[in-house]
């Protein structure tokens, strides 16, 4: 079962179960993964791997907003985005630890030959693609720096 069909079938369950707040949210998938099927180029099918990818981009921007409400004394709209943002996240794989990122990025580095922090570039065009998903480029870039640096 695709991610696509997995969120239609979520869509129901959260229709019947009359989850408002939750459906809502499934919607949103939804649509940016239908926008994604239509686009120029794409074909009907829509890839897990760039569902995946759809939905970090979605998570990333409810958590951001949230931040944003937050920061200006919004709780209640933050709430919201806080919520949406953990029910895309149920469909994405768990991050990996910081631990477990250290040790693929030191396999890495060895892997490219890095051995300082002029090679940050190599070591991170590696890492990107393999923790794609996995780890969110932030904490990869400072864990490559300290490895490095």
């Amino acid at each position: 079962m695709t991610l696509f069909d997995l969120v239609n079938n979520d869509i129901k369950s959260a229709m019947m179960a009359k989850e408002k707040e939750k459906l809502e949210a499934l919607r949103g998938i939804k649509a940016a993964f239908l926008v994604a099927k239509t686009e120029k180029g794409a074909s009907d099918e829509l890839p897990d791997d760039t569902a995946m990818k759809i939905l970090q981009k979605m998570a990333k921007q409810r958590r951001e907003t949230a931040d944003i409400y937050i920061q200006q004394q919004r709780p209640e709209l933050a709430e919201v985005e806080l919520f949406q943002a953990q029910v895309i996240e149920a469909y994405l794989p768990k991050p990996l630890s910081e631990d477990e990122i250290k040790a693929i990025l030191k396999d890495i580095i060895v892997q490219v030959g890095a051995s300082g922090p002029s090679d940050m570039g190599k070591v991170m065009g590696v890492a990107s693609k393999q923790l794609a998903g996995k780890a969110d480029g932030k904490i990869i870039s400072a864990l490559v720096k300290v490895l490095l640096g």
